[in-house]
């Protein structure tokens, strides 16, 4: 849930320090036009890792419930399966939320009982998670805030959660069972541990490896220890952020420390722009006018929206030995080019139907010339399965909301000169309106019905068809 102005080298307004990640920016390359598959976590994590749009799994809205099944096919190579079979070491540590095969007794299906407890027998393993997905090991959590709410490493249980989150619990938005000694404020710092001494275990290996770590902040539920609270000028939110900063700076320390810098490739980045449910208590709106800090900077839209602040965010990557120091660019990039990216850069040649709609931008992330952008479209993700195109600097919104996922309030509309929703649609022309304040839809009626019959196109076919 990081917004694209939560960085103070991609705002220079930000309220919040990033002293370790505008580190990361100055040695590296940062992409100002990059962009998450979908608005919200689970389809972006699934996009990431497939090198596929997540609206051609069978989850077409929202994220996966508790104890949801696994999302991402068995038969469907992944970006750590990929790896491991070009000799790297692979592990994941973090938030999943991408299913498991819950056991239940007779099969029942999984989920809360009324008790507030759950019908999991937590004596067996967790099929189907992430080490049936390519990754040698697992540690973490399926996500924050929701049950069952327990550590998992690999496919157990790290003990068994034996009571019912009370309904009285600060941090409580899904009730379920949880570990006796349960503290969410103590997730960021295990997981983090955690991935330095994966990090140390690798120092002096001449295997090389590749660590996926999906921090599970500054998502809900806002927990900063206290070594951060009141730290940053934009709230709880803020020190959150400023601990997630902290958070990668262990790593960037960890991989100095290990001599492993020089040829790591370090790659940042958020699964979707900032939250704004009331769980968060101070979300992206409220904190513009409370703290003066925009988490979607100049961006139209939020998590859920699929206006460019719902999924245009940060992208830093760092390689000393390959990508030059403090570069910028403003070419389009999908986290789905990840896959293609990599096979390049690695020399995996790709099988067909792997990865359809990754493009690989290995020349963009090296800094080489080429005669024309690797991509020139993108679809869009609404979290509740409306789609939009990016062409060029055109974008087209196929829905009655005009991407508006999160009921955008009056007077943030009002404060920044932006048009009301009055049709059913949205065209935008980012070039002379980034802030995406006029809607053009009835002033291009060819041009909308051109995107249109080509977004039709993409919603039947599978893959770019670029490789």
């Amino acid at each position: 849930d990081l917004g694209y102005g939560d960085l103070g080298s991609f705002n220079r307004e930000s309220k919040i320090p990033t002293p370790h990640l505008d580190r990361l920016a100055r040695e590296g390359l940062r992409l100002t036009d990059a962009h998450a598959p979908s608005t919200s976590c689970t389809p972006t994590r699934y996009g990431i890792l497939t090198g596929r749009y997540p609206w051609r799994s069978r989850l077409k809205s929202g994220v996966l419930p508790p104890y949801g099944a696994p999302l991402i096919e068995a038969d469907r190579l992944t970006l750590p399966a990929m790896l491991r079979s070009a000799g790297y070491a692979t592990a994941a540590i973090g938030k999943w939320h991408l299913g498991w095969d819950w056991p239940t007794p007779n099969g029942e299906k999984p989920g809360v009982t009324p008790d507030g407890l759950s019908n999991i027998d937590y004596s067996k393993p967790l099929a189907n998670g992430p080490i049936t997905r390519g990754f040698d090991s697992y540690f973490g959590v399926d996500l924050p805030n929701f049950p069952p709410y327990v550590f998992i490493e690999n496919d157990r249980t790290l003990g068994t959660p034996t009571e019912p989150m009370p309904a009285n619990h600060p941090h409580n938005n899904r009730k379920g069972p949880m570990s006796r000694d349960w503290d969410p404020v103590t997730i960021l710092p295990r997981i983090t541990e955690r991935a330095v001494r994966y990090l140390a275990s690798r120092a002096g290996d001449r295997q090389p490896f590749f660590l996926y770590f999906p921090l599970t902040s500054p998502h809900y539920p806002v927990v900063p220890t206290a070594e951060f609270q009141g730290k940053s000028g934009a709230g709880d939110y803020g020190d959150f952020v400023m601990q997630t900063d902290a958070s990668v700076g262990k790593l960037m320390e960890a991989l100095d420390r290990h001599g492993l810098t020089r040829n790591t490739l370090i790659v940042f980045t958020s699964d979707n722009g900032p939250e704004v449910a009331s769980e968060v208590v101070i979300g992206a709106y409220d904190r513009i006018g409370r703290f003066g800090h925009a988490s979607m900077e100049r961006w139209r839209g939020v998590k859920r929206d699929t206006r460019e602040g719902g999924h245009r965010v940060p992208f830093i990557a760092r390689w000393p030995v390959r990508i030059a120091a403090g570069r910028v660019s403003d070419a389009l990039f999908g986290q789905i080019d990840l896959m293609a990216t990599i096979a390049r850069l690695i020399g995996f040649k790709l099988p067909a139907g792997a990865a359809p709609d990754s493009i690989d931008q290995s020349a963009l992330l090296l800094g080489r010339r080429t005669p024309r952008a690797a991509r020139t479209e993108m679809v869009y993700h609404q979290s509740n399965g409306h789609l939009g195109l990016r062409a060029g600097d055109w974008v087209f919104i196929d829905s009655p909301t005009c991407g508006d996922g999160n009921k955008e309030p009056a007077w943030f509309r009002e404060s920044r000169q932006l048009h009301p929703c009055t049709d059913p649609g949205a065209l935008y022309d980012l070039r002379s309106d980034p802030g995406q304040s006029r809607n053009l839809l009835t002033a291009h009626p060819e041009r909308v019905q051109q995107m249109k019959t080509r977004l039709d196109q993409l919603r039947q076919t599978e893959g770019n068809g670029d490789r």
